[in-house]
């Protein structure tokens, strides 16, 4: 398992996409297949942004899910919303949902909690 940190990275700074793509190439050259999977995580509090994210990193690395934390402030993720919207032709899952900054705190996403949550 590789986990990446891109906090804080632009999508639109092309050398650290770059250095993203690499590090996919590294992977894929030390296990046949992988990596097998590709997961983003956004902060619920970026907004529409996060549209930007998705597209970009997508574009790059071929994502397979997304995580969205920071929903224990003010944010809602109404941008899943959007996300889904602008990728009905290849629909990306939504993993795990962060509610606090505790290991117990990042939960498998489940669709009806999370609709109930949002229209609330």
């Amino acid at each position: 398992m590789v986990v990446a940190d891109t906090a804080g990275r632009l999508p639109t700074q092309l050398y650290l996409m770059e250095e993203a793509k690499k590090i996919k190439r590294v992977i894929a050259k030390a296990e046949a297949g992988a990596p097998h999977e590709v997961w983003l995580v956004l902060d619920a509090n970026v907004g529409q942004n996060a549209l930007d994210q998705v597209k970009a990193f997508d574009e790059a690395l071929g994502l397979t899910g997304l995580v969205l934390t920071k929903l224990d402030g003010t944010a809602k993720g109404g941008v899943l919303c959007a996300i889904a919207r602008s990728r009905n032709a290849r629909p990306l899952p939504l993993r795990f949902l962060g509610v606090g900054e505790g290991i117990d705190d990042l939960r498998p996403f489940a669709a009806r909690e999370f609709v109930s949550a949002l229209l609330d």
